[in-house]
C-alpha cells in the first residue's frame, strides 16, 4: 500500500483530490440556502459573470495545458525521451486543473441552461461548481509552484 503512494504522480494526485474535497466541503458549510438563483437583478444579469468565468477557467487551462505540452515535448530531448519521475506530481496537479476547468465550465453552463428553462439550481450544484472553479485554480497554482521547485532542484 504505502509503495503505490509513492508510485510517480500518485502525491499530486491525492492533494488535488483532497483540494477538491477541501472546498466542496467548505462551501457546503458556508453556503446557506437550498436553492440558488443565477440571474437575482433580473433576466441577462448572469451572462457576464458566466462569460468571466469561462475565459478565466479558458485561460487556466489554456497555461496548463501549455505547460504539459512544453515539459513534455522538452522531454523528447533529453534523458531518453522520459521525464524524470519528480515531475509526475506537479503535472498531475496541471492535468487536474484541466480537468476541473472543463467540468466547471460544462457543468455551470450545464446548470445555467437548465435554470432558464425552469430548472431548479440546487446547494450541491452551487458548492459542487464553486468547489470546482475554486480546485481548478488551486491546483494550477500549487502544481505550477510544485513544478517550479522541482525544475530549480535539477
Amino acid at each position: 500500500m504505502i509503495q503505490m503512494l509513492c508510485a510517480p504522480g500518485v502525491p499530486g494526485l491525492l492533494v488535488g483530490l483532497a483540494i477538491f474535497l477541501f472546498l466542496w466541503l467548505r462551501a457546503s458549510l458556508s453556503v446557506k440556502g437550498e436553492t440558488f438563483l443565477f440571474e437575482p437583478r433580473g433576466p441577462g444579469s448572469f451572462e457576464p459573470l458566466l462569460q468571466r468565468y469561462t475565459l478565466l477557467a479558458q485561460f487556466i487551462i489554456g497555461l496548463a495545458t501549455g505547460s504539459i505540452v512544453l515539459l513534455a515535448g522538452s522531454s523528447v530531448f533529453k534523458s531518453g525521451g522520459r521525464l524524470p519521475w519528480q515531475y509526475a506530481s506537479p503535472l498531475v496537479l496541471l492535468s487536474l486543473s484541466v480537468i476541473y476547468g472543463v467540468c466547471f465550465m460544462g457543468l455551470l453552463l450545464y446548470n445555467y441552461e437548465s435554470f432558464l428553462h425552469n430548472q431548479i439550481y440546487t446547494r450541491v450544484a452551487y458548492t459542487r461548481n464553486t468547489a470546482l472553479g475554486f480546485s481548478s485554480l488551486f491546483c494550477f497554482a500549487i502544481g505550477y509552484l510544485w513544478l517550479a521547485f522541482r525544475l530549480a532542484d535539477h
